[in-house]
């Protein structure tokens, strides 16, 4: 998974910025939500895997709703990256750029590191549409949403569509299901079949 990587902790505690062990919090933090689950990782948990007295973690972060939402901003921002590149004008016509979207995910979703969407294992620890994991976690999707219209809306310009709005979203529908595929049915299963589904709804929208 994109924001997810092994952390190694040192015996000895260095020193460092407030900036740089809030960083560090927050990747021991994301391991361990992601793989071990958030409500199941208590704050000691965190602290002590980060090597930080949990005084330190609270002085950085007011609360474990709050590291968790930085979590979820840590995540979003990493993907937002990723997509961002990979669905850029350089790499071509609208249609190539909405297939290296789905290419990202693929990648992604067929990786060791990968257990499934971490967006939606918050929404689902944090049902609660108020709270800050909750609204980040949704503020990522609806800016998914928005990719795909911005990218089907290019491809319009190039060739007619029918029922744009539809095809963007049933692309959305798409990535949803090879993060929800892949966390039941691991990397051998239908989510592997992700990018084939995406051309031929794209091909199914173009009038000839």
């Amino acid at each position: 998974m994109v924001a997810v990587a092994k952390v190694a902790v040192p015996h000895v505690r260095t020193r460092r910025s407030a900036a740089d062990t809030r960083e560090h919090i927050l990747a021991v933090a994301a391991e361990l939500f992601y793989w071990e689950g958030i409500r199941a990782t208590g704050v000691d948990t965190v602290a002590a895997r980060a090597d930080v007295a949990p005084t330190t973690l609270y002085r950085l972060f007011a609360s474990k709703e709050d590291l968790v939402a930085a979590y979820v901003d840590r995540c979003s921002t990493a993907y937002r990256e990723l997509l961002s590149a990979a669905s850029a004008p350089p790499v071509g016509t609208a249609r190539r750029r909405i297939l290296a979207v789905f290419d990202a995910f693929t990648n992604e979703v067929l990786a060791a590191s990968c257990r499934g969407c971490p967006f939606l294992m918050v929404l689902g620890e944090f049902p609660d549409p108020s709270s800050a994991p909750h609204v980040g976690a949704v503020a990522h999707k609806t800016w998914l949403r928005a990719l795909f219209r911005d990218l089907v809306r290019a491809l319009g310009k190039e060739v007619q569509l029918r029922q744009p709005a539809k095809l963007a979203d049933n692309l959305a529908l798409v990535a949803e299901g090879m993060y929800g595929s892949v966390q039941a049915l691991g990397a051998s299963g239908p989510a592997r079949q992700g990018r084939a589904c995406a051309e031929v709804l794209l091909d199914a929208a173009v009038v000839r």
